[in-house]
């Protein structure tokens, strides 16, 4: 496993952290750091057709070595991480032999992973844990899917025994920021189904997601001389409350599982004359998505009525949709997946994501793309960490869904 630790590390201790607030593509130049270094990697290992394109889309092939015709599959992974938290000079911990207990990340800082906060570490004992040292995330999400594409796709190469059809991978930008597949070519890829690696524990197996949407709220205030400000001044700081407390309390992701949506306010700015409220919109029912955006429409219009027209105004803008409706006319795609987890001792976790991957975008392009576990857990912050035997299992998995794939179609 260490020569998959050593690429894994690698990988993580280049800073690709995405940028949501600029629209370039990608949306920092960092991300093409890793991109090249991938390229020249992808080259080194034996793969054809690598190709770095101007958007920092990289794709590459492994050719069948069968006869027969399969149908060519892709495995997809996401090079960037997350704007929510520094990617920057990040330095792993490795702890070998978990033991179960909390894990010190920075003593100086006295940042712990509590193991009975974060209970799902306690089904790694005995095993190597990566985590950060508390001042970054980690960016296993999603250099843990990289790392175990490269790596399967590298033992496939040396190891011709094992049969295959045409493989394609991608490693796409600007994952984090919503862009991951906007300009991804499904075309060019010529697949006729793929896999992201970019789901979390050990096990999962997801072909549904939330439908999401940003929407941004704007108030507009009037800023008078606060001496002189009765029956004038509208605090638009003040009157954003009447916004916030207008959407029910307990539908927040704080205070939700499993199928249950919410509006998740993730950002203010403001001052007496204008605050913006910037939310994230999600639910896996299509019905009651809409319903969502149709309520904080009506919300506006409600305050305005109060406090005066044009005080309130919101954009709301799709983000992606649950691709449960791409996936369920191809179920045997799942089926390969699961057989290939199985063929590994791994019981399959079938889990409807909260949130969304390429692969639900791409799956609406006309590729569809359910979701299979990186490993990791607690992304997008200093917590987040992930077994190495995680990273080495869906690497296998990978290799068996390549196997199984060729098998079927004999």
């Amino acid at each position: 496993m260490q020569h998959i630790l050593d690429r894994f590390v690698r990988y993580i201790t280049v800073d690709t952290q995405s940028d949501p607030t600029n629209p370039a593509f990608p949306s920092t130049e960092k991300q093409w750091t890793l991109a090249r270094m991938l390229e020249q990697e992808l080259k080194d290992i034996g793969l054809s057709e690598v190709m770095l394109d101007e958007n920092c889309y990289l794709t590459a092939t492994l050719p069948s070595n069968v006869s027969h015709t399969v149908p060519t599959i892709g495995f997809v992974a996401h090079i960037d991480t997350s704007p929510d938290f520094s990617g920057k000079n990040v330095n792993p911990q490795i702890h070998k032999n978990y033991d179960g207990k909390n894990i010190v990340l920075n003593a100086d800082q006295n940042i712990i992973l509590d193991a009975t906060y974060f209970d799902d570490i306690q089904q790694y004992k005995g095993q190597t844990i990566i985590t950060t040292d508390g001042t970054t995330l980690l960016g296993a999400d999603d250099k843990a899917g990289v790392t175990e594409i490269v790596t399967a796709m590298e033992y496939l190469v040396n190891h011709p025994e094992i049969k295959h059809g045409k493989i394609r991978i991608c490693f796409t930008p600007d994952e984090e920021v919503g862009k991951g597949a906007h300009k991804f070519d499904v075309k060019a890829f010529g697949a006729e189904w793929a896999y992201t690696m970019d789901g979390s524990q050990i096990g999962e197996l997801e072909y549904e997601n939330f439908n999401a949407a940003r929407a941004v709220v704007t108030i507009q205030g009037k800023n008078v001389h606060p001496g002189y400000a009765k029956n004038k001044m509208v605090n638009a700081i003040l009157v954003a409350q009447h916004f916030i407390n207008g959407l029910p309390a307990n539908e927040v992701p704080e205070k939700t599982t499993g199928y249950e949506g919410f509006y998740h306010l993730h950002d203010i700015l403001g001052d007496v004359e204008k605050t913006t409220l910037e939310y994230i919109v999600r639910d896996h029912s299509l019905e009651k998505f809409k319903e969502r955006k149709e309520n904080m429409k009506s919300l506006v219009s409600s305050l305005n009525q109060k406090f005066g027209e044009d005080i309130f105004s919101i954009e709301i803008k799709d983000q992606y949709f649950n691709m449960k409706e791409k996936i369920t006319p191809v179920m045997h795609i799942i089926d390969i997946a699961a057989a290939a987890m199985e063929k590994e001792n791994i019981k399959p976790i079938y889990k409807a994501i909260r949130g969304g991957t390429d692969g639900s975008q791409l799956s609406f392009m006309g590729l569809p793309c359910p979701n299979i576990f990186a490993g990791g857990h607690n992304f997008h912050g200093k917590y987040e960490y992930v077994p190495l035997e995680s990273i080495e299992k869906a690497t296998k998995v990978i290799i068996n869904i390549a196997e199984i794939t060729a098998n079927k179609y004999k």
